[in-house]
């Protein structure tokens, strides 16, 4: 019997990173299966703060020790950067956002070496 391949879309980001390299593609992976379990969890949307603390707990539950350096190889070396992640992909109409979201929901989340190194140290 043939079965027929199942072609499954795979987002490459090229579209965000003609525009803003600083980040690898795979952080915006990384960030919407975030957003994904997020808004799962909490049945619909999430604050910035909220996207942080699951941002924080999938990172260490994924690459536990490594985590730190995994986001820091992506790029990601602070909560703002998740920010700009989020909001780039707000801006390419890949997620929503409410009128009181902004980029300033990111600012002094918590700091990366303190939650990705301290726990191994």
């Amino acid at each position: 019997m043939d079965v027929p391949e199942i072609s499954y879309e795979v987002d490459d980001y090229s579209d965000i990173l003609r525009k803003d390299a600083r980040y690898d593609s795979r952080a915006y992976d990384f960030v919407m299966r975030v957003i994904s379990e997020a808004s799962e969890a909490a049945k619909g949307h999430v604050t910035g703060q909220e996207l942080l603390g699951f941002f924080r707990d999938l990172a260490l539950d994924a690459y536990g020790p490594l985590a730190f350096t995994v986001l820091d190889d992506w790029g990601v070396h602070c909560c703002e950067d998740v920010g700009e992640i989020v909001f780039n992909l707000f801006e390419t109409k890949r997620i929503g956002k409410t009128e009181n979201d902004s980029r300033e929901d990111f600012i002094g989340g918590f700091d990366f070496r303190t939650e990705f190194l301290d726990p191994y140290a």
